[in-house]
């Protein structure tokens, strides 16, 4: 893997930390500034994501179940080369870039940090507003639409704290499993993330969403990790001490959001199962899984 050092490439970079006996640290968001309050230009602002990463897709989703798509453009960039993720067509559609990192380098010729997606753009200042996933999502959740708010002020605790209880442990579990490089690493995070679903298998008995009577930001945030668990982290990631088709109210839960109007049109399985085999640290050789079969998409 590799990162940019003052806009220039260091290859060999390594997501773990020796300090830590080899677990996988997630490296904080650089820009983190906000969009501003009420309507907002059409087309001004972009989002680079792709298909693989579950962080880009929770952006996709808001943007979807809001119905913000005409006001903002999304440009994909699904292979994941040496040098960044390289955008699809060739091309991002907005400056001819070929890779992500051309987008980071536009907004800071001397960037320092990690190339990664979503990346909320303003094509007016030319510059990335921000490539922080929760702050984004909460964005354009604010963004005045028809559609009724993910994160209600009414309800915003409660999406906190199941938001808080999964983030280190599964949406980041997975990844701290994955990219674990050591036994002992792997085995807490392991751990750390079937105790999460577990929890959160407990926690559906019996109810449709996480918090309230409809889908919420909480609804995305697990549901991401879930439809990739089975096809990805399961084998690539060797999070596979049990399926999500092996607990009966995830599953269902999974099933459900899927089928809830504007979700499907932003899971692309196929496109998601060739983005997490192209990355080389976990997968050499860049074999793609041909199992197991996935029944909450039927």
């Amino acid at each position: 893997m590799s990162k940019m050092i003052e806009g220039v490439w260091e290859l060999g970079w390594e997501p773990t930390d020796k300090e830590k006996n080899g677990r996988f640290v997630r490296k904080e968001s650089v820009f983190r500034d906000q969009l501003p309050e009420g309507p907002i230009e059409a087309g001004r602002y972009h989002l680079y994501v792709t298909w693989t990463c579950p962080w880009a897709h929770r952006t996709l989703l808001t943007r979807s179940l809001k119905g913000l798509q005409r006001l903002i453009p999304v440009h994909f960039c699904n292979t994941l080369s040496d040098k960044s993720w390289r955008f699809t067509d060739s091309e991002d559609g907005l400056y001819g870039a070929d890779h992500l990192y051309e987008i980071y380098l536009r907004a800071d010729p001397k960037y320092t940090g990690r190339v990664t997606v979503p990346v909320l753009w303003d094509s007016v200042e030319e510059t990335i507003v921000n490539n922080e996933s929760s702050e984004i999502i909460r964005m354009l959740d604010a963004v005045p639409s028809e559609a009724p708010r993910l994160a209600p002020a009414e309800w915003l605790e409660a999406i906190d704290a199941v938001g808080d209880r999964i983030y280190n442990t599964l949406n980041n579990g997975v990844y701290r499993t994955g990219f674990a490089r050591t036994q002992d690493a792997y085995d807490e995070a392991v751990r750390e993330v079937f105790a999460t679903l577990d929890a959160m298998e407990r926690h559906l008995e019996g109810r449709d969403w996480l918090v309230g009577d409809r889908l919420t930001e909480a609804d995305i945030r697990l549901f991401v990790t879930l439809m990739r668990f089975d096809a990805a982290y399961y084998t690539l990631f060797k999070c596979n001490l049990r399926r999500i088709a092996d607990y009966p109210n995830l599953q269902g839960h999974l099933t459900r959001v899927y089928h809830h109007p504007g979700v499907a049109e932003t899971c692309n399985i196929d496109a998601m199962r060739h983005g997490y085999a192209s990355i080389r640290a976990i997968n050499p050789y860049q074999i793609v899984p041909a199992g197991p079969p996935l029944t909450f998409m039927g």
